[in-house]
């Protein structure tokens, strides 16, 4: 029988190890739907997580610190470089959790 290279983590006998994994998970996909919901738009908004993988969380990019701002620098190159500069600004643009 072949195993799936994505449950290779979940082994049976460390549960509280696989309880931690399987949750840390299930936030990476709830972070990448509310991402998609309130960030994006258009056909990134509606893409597969395996695109948005290879377009906006693999860039290569420096934060520099400066004037009380941080800033991201993105290669002018790269192709997706003002989807993710806008999908940053929305983010900064909501407002922050009362605590």
């Amino acid at each position: 029988m072949r195993q799936d290279r994505r449950l290779r983590p979940l082994s049976p006998c460390h549960f509280g190890v696989n309880s931690v994994w399987l949750e840390l998970s299930f936030m990476a996909i709830d972070l990448l739907a509310w991402a998609r919901v309130l960030l994006l738009d258009g056909e990134l908004a509606a893409s597969e997580s395996k695109k948005l993988h290879c377009q906006l969380l693999h860039v290569t990019g420096r934060v520099t610190r400066g004037g009380r701002r941080l800033r991201l620098r993105i290669s002018a190159t790269w192709p997706w470089r003002y989807e993710l500069t806008t999908a940053f600004h929305r983010l900064a643009a909501l407002p922050r959790p009362a605590g």
